[in-house]
């Protein structure tokens, strides 16, 4: 009997305990119309575009990482080493993964009045190579200067030599001629089969392997210089680069990473892309958008990592203007570095009558003199 009372009891008051609920959910509760708190979430935006803006602009960073030593060549070389790994740890370099065993290959294909032209295909990294011509100048004797020759966006080493050269006018047979040895590396940009946005695609994928395009195709550079300067025609000690548009962003970051490069000409690149993030960062192609590329590393503060190695910087007159004015007011400040020790003449930002080409003149001259 206890029992069934005890059932009874609970029976009548659970419909009291749902009536009670139903009557707490009719409370009213405190309500605003969502479109009230817009201006927060624009002033929200508003604040971290002056953020970003302000942290752009300061220079407290780059000067604790980078405390310059102009007592000799070799103490700024020195000092510069913290921000040479601050850098490759940017970008990615080295890229991972173990270098391959595979010798380098050089098949020749074919052979002029200047020199006798080989396809390099030189392994990397797993599965990759680094691709090219190799030319060797009739003319050498011995031990060979070697010039690095780096085409530009949508080219090829191809591009560049056969046919006249296009806008890269003498860059390839230029640097034969005057007697160098040269190597010719393809880059990714068009590719046949794969999407038009292959590069950035690639680029992508790499970042969330820990790399990226930039590291790689630099690696693609300085991995093969290895296996380059065990050939017996080639003076190690006498390394050179040039490179056009794309190919002069990386006569800029290759030898910022790799000392081995002794004197490099860069045309139709520096500052580029600091004029574009000025319009707008977005346009910046985002291969060039490494971590703290326009903090640390923009093309004035780069050239720290190449000094006191020589420097050619070069743009058209009849270029873009954005292939030159941002370059013409950043280029003091690179200049800075060498005239602080007393190597001014290993620097030179030119402005050569004509437009987006190299400018064969000024930058053999140039190589002439300090290789």
């Amino acid at each position: 009997m206890i029992r069934v009372h005890s059932l009874i009891l609970i029976w009548l008051v659970t419909p009291s305990l749902v009536i009670a609920q139903a009557k707490s959910d009719k409370t009213e509760y405190f309500n605003q119309s969502v479109a009230d708190s817009n201006p927060l979430r624009t002033e929200q935006a508003r604040e971290l575009d002056e953020y970003i803006k302000t942290i752009a602009a300061d220079r407290s960073r780059f000067q604790k990482l980078f405390k310059p030593d102009y007592s000799s060549p070799q103490a700024f070389e020195k000092s510069a080493l913290p921000l040479r790994k601050a850098f490759s740890d940017s970008i990615g370099y080295p890229p991972p993964g173990k270098r391959p065993a595979k010798p380098a290959t050089f098949q020749q294909i074919g052979e002029d009045a200047i020199g006798v032209y080989y396809r390099a295909m030189i392994p990397i990294l797993p599965g990759v190579h680094s691709e090219g011509i190799y030319i060797v100048p009739k003319s050498a004797q011995g031990k060979t200067p070697l010039i690095i020759s780096m085409h530009g966006g949508g080219g090829s080493p191809e591009v560049a030599l056969f046919n006249g050269g296009s806008n890269y006018n003498d860059m390839v047979r230029g640097a034969v001629k005057q007697g160098y040895l040269v190597y010719a590396p393809q880059h990714l940009f068009r590719v046949e089969g794969y999407p038009k946005d292959i590069r950035r695609q690639i680029d992508d994928r790499m970042r969330l392997i820990g790399t990226s395009i930039t590291a790689v195709e630099i690696a693609k550079i300085t991995f093969a210089l290895d296996e380059l300067m065990k050939r017996p025609e080639v003076d190690s000690k006498r390394i050179g680069m040039v490179g056009l548009s794309y190919g002069g962003y990386y006569a800029q970051v290759t030898p910022a990473i790799d000392t081995r490069i002794k004197v490099s000409v860069a045309s139709c690149y520096f500052g580029v892309q600091e004029g574009r993030y000025a319009e707008s960062e977005l346009s910046v192609p985002s291969d060039f958008r490494f971590m703290n590329r326009l903090t640390l590393f923009n093309d004035a503060d780069l050239v720290a990592l190449i000094c006191p190695r020589a420097l050619q910087i070069q743009a058209g007159s009849k270029d873009r203007a954005s292939h030159r004015e941002t370059g013409k007011m950043i280029a003091p400040r690179a200049a800075l570095f060498y005239q602080k020790l007393n190597l001014s003449d290993r620097f030179e930002h030119v402005i050569f009558e004509g437009g987006h080409e190299f400018d064969d003149a000024s930058a053999w001259a140039f190589v002439k003199k300090h290789l």
